[in-house]
């Protein structure tokens, strides 16, 4: 069973920097897309950053200037450095790719990592 974990998440001050990691474990053939996903309290869940098997990465426009999205190699994933944090970042932040395991394809989420922008 492929399990995805993220890490990284926590408590910083507007301005600020954090760096998000997400790894995979499990049986896993191949990866092809992957992104990471936010959802704050009371909104709906939104793709912040991802990347597609072709390397083509895509930015929500809240976002870009301020966070890259680099992919892994292997089993780490892809990691999202996030700088100038600005209070409305703050959400859980949710790993998400496509993963092949021999001809079975299918899309795994991670159960998230809390950032906090505040003062």
């Amino acid at each position: 069973q492929v399990q995805l974990v993220e890490s990284g998440g926590g408590l910083v001050q507007p301005g600020g920097s954090l760096r998000l990691s997400c790894a995979a474990s499990g049986s896993i053939s191949s990866i092809n897309d992957m992104g990471w996903y936010r959802q704050a309290p009371g909104k709906e869940r939104e793709l912040v950053a991802g990347i597609k098997i072709d390397g083509t990465i895509n930015y929500a426009d809240s976002v870009k200037g301020r966070f890259t999205l680099s992919r892994g190699s292997a089993r780490k994933l892809g990691d999202l450095q996030m700088n100038s944090l600005k209070p409305e970042d703050t959400a859980v932040y949710v790993c998400n790719a496509e993963i092949r395991t021999g001809i079975i394809i299918k899309n795994y989420w991670g159960k998230g990592t809390l950032v906090t922008v505040s003062s």
